[in-house]
């Protein structure tokens, strides 16, 4: 079962950031390998309890699983992605 993929407004500001093979690459993981499978990341505790990451590379991708969507919050480097709210 495919999910339906939502984004932030804010991701597109966290994926002009990043170089553009890097963007390209997270967006290509995220519509390949996380929307058909979301259940399997891990959850996240702390700040971010209830949320779940997806690992590309050295990015993260912040999001939430609801029923049949899931909404990208974040996208940022490893050692950034949690250092602000989101």
């Amino acid at each position: 079962m495919a999910y339906e993929v939502f984004y932030k407004k804010s991701v597109g500001r966290d994926l002009k950031r990043l170089d553009r093979d890097d963007a390209g690459r997270v967006l290509e993981e995220i519509e390949l390998v996380l929307a058909k499978n979301p259940e399997s990341n891990p959850t996240l505790k702390g700040r971010f309890a209830g949320l779940r990451k997806f690992r590309v590379g050295d990015h993260r991708v912040i999001y939430a699983l609801m029923e049949v969507k899931i909404l990208i919050l974040r996208v940022d480097r490893r050692q950034d992605v949690y250092k602000n709210e989101v």
